[in-house]
């Protein structure tokens, strides 16, 4: 009976023991040294920002210009939608007679807007010469003319977007900017048949 005694009392000190010593590591392991569970590991993780909606793709009617034909427009770009990324023309003025065809020579001035910067890099107006677009459709000017200036008339004044496809593309072409939306005003002061061997 004594000797039960003993053992009762030895194991239970060995389980008080015990019960001390995993206490003790709990609380260590609890003590927040987790990557998982600390609040500055938490805090240096990536942090979700709003979303930025995409906008809509201008047309012709949300870029203003104003002045009449003959007089150095001023362009106003939107800031609520994107560029366009395809070829858009509007007739501010509509001009008479019968409409640029290809072959043709369009007589011009015009103006050069760059879409993202809001920069006129080139305008004949200022330089007073018109520029000769001859045999339209093939003449040696970007894509964008040749295509845009079909069917205005002389008389006319017109707005073409032209998307960097039709432009001036990757490379760009200095001061224009790889892959830029060009916004052109284009006053036909004549439009006729090209006479003698078209350009290039």
């Amino acid at each position: 009976m004594r000797n039960l005694a003993k053992i009762v009392v030895v194991t239970a000190a060995v389980l008080s023991v015990a019960a001390c010593g995993s206490t003790s590591q709990d609380a260590t392991s609890g003590s927040g040294s987790s990557p998982s569970s600390s609040p500055a590991a938490a805090a240096t993780g990536p942090v979700a920002g709003p979303t930025k909606a995409k906008l809509p793709e201008c047309t012709a009617d949300d870029v203003k210009v104003a002045g009449a034909f003959g007089v150095k427009p001023t362009i106003t770009l939107p800031t609520t939608c994107s560029a366009p990324s395809k070829l858009l023309t509007k007739d501010l003025v509509p001009g008479t007679g019968a409409g640029a065809k290809t072959g043709d020579t369009v007589t011009a001035n015009y103006l050069l807007e760059t879409w993202s910067d809001k920069n006129i890099v080139d305008n004949s107006f200022d330089r007073g010469q018109t520029f000769p677009v001859q045999n339209l459709g093939q003449a040696p000017v970007i894509q964008g003319w040749n295509d845009g200036l079909i069917g205005e008339k002389k008389g006319a004044r017109r707005l073409i977007i032209i998307p960097p496809a039709l432009g001036y593309g990757p490379q760009g072409k200095d001061p224009v900017k790889p892959n830029e939306t060009l916004v052109f005003v284009v006053d036909a002061v004549d439009v006729g048949p090209t006479t003698g061997s078209p350009q290039g």
